[in-house]
């Protein structure tokens, strides 16, 4: 049976099929990354590498928009932001182009007792898998494949079953670049053949963006191959308004947290915490700036049922929702749900499409017992017109991310990342290059 598909969510028409690959195919690509790794991995130079990192930004910019109109048919997204998403992968393949030497660089160790020196130098681990999802098809391959083929990994990625084009334009780009055979190999696999692939000695490291039911299953397999895995998982990233010298512009930056990727990322602000001071007039510009966003489609018909569910459970449970229609097929409304109990499934749970959530908070202590009350612990957003406390809310809030006063602000230089059932490691910046190299430390006393 096929798992591989194109389906436009927009219409719901199957457009093609790929066959998801054989054991022997899979088996193939492993053994082609572990010959990569040991024939080009080991004994290129960063410098080397750098130059073909640096072509596959190039060559992001050059075929930008086939990328972005296979991830409009695949997933629904906007070209616009399609495009945006190509541009910002480009940009991340060129950072560590630009600073793989010196994030890489032998680092000396002063020695404490004895003659001679320390030094840690940085050496790549071998295979590295990556499964990626598909609300992000080109991004998130970016933050994986840009690091790690810079230090040196050979990596086989497995891509969301819905983004097959996607993932075939982005295989085609990394060789034409000029990467070897095997450096960078992407495979149709089914879950148990990736099981398999996990458990494969050749196979040093696992890096996972997706769910959190998705993370448990690899990072239990992965345990018990005493592999090194990377998370990045969901996020009911808090949005706390506890001041505003511009509540218009504020309730902006809120709808803007809330509705980038139509609502599908896992770092938008998703639960909006706000003092009881400004809660009611926030709660009615918000309401009415949700409501007027245009919406395009999720990412599939069963996105948009599972969302449904979830926001009729909150109702049913005592939540008002305003809303500005009913579901049709993949397209879901904006919506806002107010009076969301703690015994609400929903309450901790993550809504991943254009549904906001509203809570009052009586003071900043209750604000950030609010925000820290999830399972998870991605991002999140304070707003506030006094700096002292913006950077002691900041403080409190447990998530790997805090955003004071600004969305959207996320860099390629800056770690992407969580805590909690939101996952562990990082990526981007120095950090997301650090977690799969060989930290050796070559200690030599005369």
């Amino acid at each position: 049976m096929t798992q591989y598909a194109v389906t436009d969510p927009s219409t719901g028409e199957r457009i093609s099929d790929v066959p998801t690959d054989s054991d022997e195919q899979v088996l193939a690509a492993v053994a082609a990354a572990h010959d990569a790794f040991t024939t080009w991995g080991r004994t290129s130079s960063v410098a080397d590498r750098a130059k073909l990192v640096r072509r596959v930004s190039e060559l992001h910019t050059e075929r930008r928009e086939e990328l972005a109109s296979a991830m409009n048919r695949e997933m629904g997204k906007a070209m616009d932001d399609a495009l945006g998403e190509v541009d910002f992968s480009a940009a991340i393949y060129g950072y560590y182009a630009e600073n793989a030497e010196d994030f890489l660089a032998d680092e000396e160790i002063p020695v404490l007792e004895g003659e001679g020196r320390a030094v840690v130098r940085r050496r790549p681990l071998g295979v590295i898998l990556g499964i990626m999802p598909w609300n992000y098809p080109a991004y998130q391959v970016a933050r994986f494949a840009g690091p790690n083929l810079a230090a040196g990994n050979s990596v086989v990625l497995k891509h969301a079953p819905q983004c097959p084009d996607s993932a075939r334009i982005l295989a085609e780009i990394f060789r034409d670049a000029g990467f070897p055979e095997g450096a960078y190999v992407n495979i149709y696999a089914s879950n148990e053949q990736i099981e398999q692939i996990i458990g494969d000695p050749r196979i040093q490291g696992v890096s996972l963006t997706g769910s959190e039911r998705a993370g448990s299953a690899v990072a239990a397999t992965a345990g018990r191959h005493l592999k090194k895995v990377v998370l990045e998982l969901g996020g009911s990233d808090p949005f706390i308004v506890l001041g505003s010298d511009d509540l218009d512009a504020t309730v902006d930056a809120a709808v803007s947290a809330r509705m980038e990727n139509t609502g599908q990322a896992c770092n938008a602000g998703k639960r909006f915490i706000v003092h009881e001071s400004l809660h009611d007039d926030f709660v009615a510009r918000f309401t009415a700036k949700m409501l007027a966003q245009e919406t395009g489609p999720l990412s599939s018909l069963a996105a948009a049922e599972r969302l449904d569910d979830q926001v009729r459970s909150a109702v049913a449970g005592g939540a008002h929702l305003e809303s500005n229609g009913e579901r049709n097929g993949a397209f879901y409304p904006s919506g806002v749900l107010t009076g969301v109990t703690k015994d609400s499934d929903a309450f901790h749970q993550e809504l991943f499409g254009p549904v906001a959530m509203v809570f009052r908070a009586r003071d900043e202590d209750e604000a950030v017992q609010i925000a820290n009350d999830t399972p998870y612990g991605l991002g999140s957003y304070v707003y506030t017109n006094d700096p002292e406390q913006a950077a002691r809310v900041a403080d409190q809030i447990d998530a790997g991310m805090v955003f004071v006063n600004g969305v959207g602000a996320e860099g390629v230089e800056m770690p992407f990342g969580g805590v909690k059932r939101s996952g562990f490691g990082r990526e981007l910046g120095r950090f997301g290059i650090e977690e799969f190299v060989n930290k050796k430390l070559i200690r030599t006393v005369s």
